[in-house]
């Protein structure tokens, strides 16, 4: 008896390793992907600096010309678009996990939409600027978070009735920006619209600081739910009889989405589709086996990335990368609806 089942143990074993390798792999060619794009925004623009000056501006070197293109222009856009990325890719992939619904993204329970309201209320209503802004639209895109969460919870989270209070929370919050912008004096009205596009158009290099602290922190957080998260995708009363405590493995991961997600909006606002694309493109790269939250980060960060480069250097007119973002995502969305209702809703 033993000796029959050392064969099919070796096989599974077997499996399991390819399956690890292949996600190795993929996830390692996702990562020169990434870092690729980053240098190439650093090296080509409206003129070509070479890969030995990007480097020497990179080292605190001053040389003329380069440390202000590189340096100044450059070099900020390229590094809040890499972690803005990430942090949308990872916040979006974690929420179509926990809810197992491959159509569920942040955007959909309002918190972009709420963050972004506040940001143009406190533009237009409040006068406030920098900072402030974006610790506002932060405080606020946590709360709308918080109320779509309890207003859902009856006996536990579903996540059906969670995502179809965030779309009535949502329409509500557009609503609202809708009479705001309505109000806004014409200079107001420029910069809101920043903050409803998604750009990082005047975007400065000390902002990186709060992006990275919150993937750090958050993203830490999320890396340690993927053995609860793999629980959980397959279904709540199989999770819990493995020992998964469902309601605080949710709490943990919505809370660690929305910090991503509010910081990160706080930073460029709500770019459009980054969230809600890059889970079910990481899933068709390297599989469902194995997490995907390092590709998805990896898919959100090529996805800016490109995204910005496509709407300042490819168009005959300059576009923020909300809007080069939004028309890619568009038909990947219809694609993966009639996706999702072929084959039942996987990923």
């Amino acid at each position: 008896m033993m000796s029959a089942e050392l064969p099919l143990l070796q096989q599974v074993r077997s499996a399991r390793q390819q399956r690890m390798r292949r996600w190795s792999l993929l996830t390692l060619g996702l990562l020169i992907l990434a870092g690729s794009a980053w240098c190439l925004t650093l090296i080509l623009g409206q003129s070509y600096t070479s890969p030995a000056v990007v480097w020497g501006v990179l080292q605190g070197e001053h040389i003329p010309g380069a440390s202000f293109t590189v340096g100044y222009l450059r070099l900020p856009r390229a590094m809040i678009s890499l972690l803005v990325g990430m942090s949308f890719g990872l916040a979006g992939v974690a929420f179509q996990t926990m809810l197992r619904n491959p159509l569920a993204s942040p955007d959909i329970v309002g918190v972009s939409s709420g963050a972004s309201a506040a940001a143009v209320f406190a533009i237009i209503v409040l006068n406030m600027d920098g900072s402030a802004v974006a610790i506002f639209s932060i405080l606020v895109g946590l709360a709308v978070a918080l109320t779509v969460y309890g207003l859902s919870y009856k006996n536990g989270v579903a996540g059906t009735r969670l995502i179809l209070i965030g779309i009535g929370i949502s329409a509500m919050i557009e609503s609202y920006i809708a009479y705001l912008l309505s109000q806004a004096s014409s200079w107001d009205l420029q910069e809101a619209m920043r903050w409803l596009t998604g750009s990082v158009n005047s975007v400065q290099i000390h902002q990186s600081i709060s992006l990275l602290i919150s993937l750090v922190i958050f993203g830490g957080l999320l890396l340690s739910q993927t053995k609860s998260l793999d629980a959980l995708r397959l279904g709540d009363d199989t999770a819990a009889a493995l020992g998964v405590n469902i309601t605080v493995t949710r709490i943990i991961v919505m809370v660690c989405a929305v910090g991503l997600i509010a910081v990160a909006t706080a930073v460029t606002g709500p770019i459009a589709f980054v969230a809600f694309l890059s889970g079910p493109i990481a899933a068709r790269m390297v599989g469902s086996n194995g997490t995907l939250f390092i590709p998805a980060a990896l898919v959100g960060a090529v996805l800016v990335l490109t995204g910005d480069y496509i709407g300042q250097f490819l168009l005959p007119r300059r576009y923020p990368v909300g809007v080069i973002t939004g028309a890619l995502g568009a038909p990947y969305l219809i694609y993966l609806i009639i996706r999702v209702n072929r084959k039942g809703g996987s990923l």
